[in-house]
């Protein structure tokens, strides 16, 4: 009798005590996305950062291809210019791939140039999406449509307009400002964002947080604005310090 008494008293302290973590966890009440995406800078592959150690294996340059920290191999990605809106599939072929945390994914020079890619500001929209997806059917019904056209399209069937005439386009230059800032985290109360806050300035020597009201049930705890890449980086390194999986970078509009 008194052995299921003692067993009895020990069971609900554990559910106490389970009950108690739950109120923690509620506390935080970070919004997190169902869906894997990412936005941030890309690294853009070459030779050179093999030699300086700053990826450890090399990739098919040519290639659809991308390395991913996260992302489980042989999955497929959208990845998209936001300044152009261009966009391209391209599959995961290695997870564990040395590399900056503070690069989204490693991509080849082929993805960067069928997106028309800034190297200097490689910022890109990354989701995952799944081998079924109708969007990579549609794609891949396209492309081999078009073979097909090509392949019965005869080359001296081939008509080419105003051979001789010259058009002349005035080239416009948008001189768009670098400013970018860090996301760490959405969430449904304004205090637990407040919290966030005080855990950034007590856990690192980052003094620019700030919280974004999106709605009255979304708050959004940021770093920046930034107007320079190498600080960008500083500060999101220092952020991977207190574990956070997915830290983005927004750019400011």
């Amino acid at each position: 009798m008194n052995f299921k008494f003692l067993l009895l008293i020990i069971t609900l302290f554990i559910l106490s005590a389970c009950n108690q973590e739950l109120h923690k966890d509620e506390k935080i009440n970070i919004i997190s996305e169902q869906k894997y995406k990412n936005k941030g800078f890309a690294l853009v592959y070459n030779n050179k950062l093999i030699k300086e150690k700053k990826i450890s294996k090399k990739i098919d340059d040519r290639a659809l291809v991308i390395f991913h920290k996260n992302l489980k191999k042989d999955s497929f990605v959208k990845i998209t210019n936001p300044s152009n809106k261009k966009t391209i599939i391209a599959k995961v072929i290695s997870n564990n791939v040395k590399f900056s945390e503070f690069y989204n994914s490693v991509i080849t020079n082929r993805i960067a140039e069928e997106l028309s890619l800034n190297l200097d500001e490689p910022y890109i929209n990354l989701v995952l999406i799944s081998k079924n997806s109708t969007f990579i059917a549609k794609k891949a019904k396209t492309f081999e449509a078009e073979k097909k056209v090509a392949e019965k399209v005869p080359v001296d069937g081939i008509k080419i307009d105003n051979l001789g005439t010259k058009i002349e386009k005035k080239k416009e230059i948008n001189v768009v400002k670098f400013s970018y800032s860090i996301k760490i985290a959405d969430f449904y109360y304004k205090e637990s964002a407040e919290s966030m806050i005080k855990r950034i300035r007590n856990e690192t020597n980052l003094k620019n947080p700030i919280i974004e009201k999106l709605s009255n049930t979304k708050y959004r705890v940021l770093l920046g604005p930034f107007n320079d890449i190498k600080k960008i980086e500083e500060s999101f390194n220092e952020m991977k310090s207190l574990n956070f999986e997915n830290l983005e970078i927004l750019k400011n509009v």
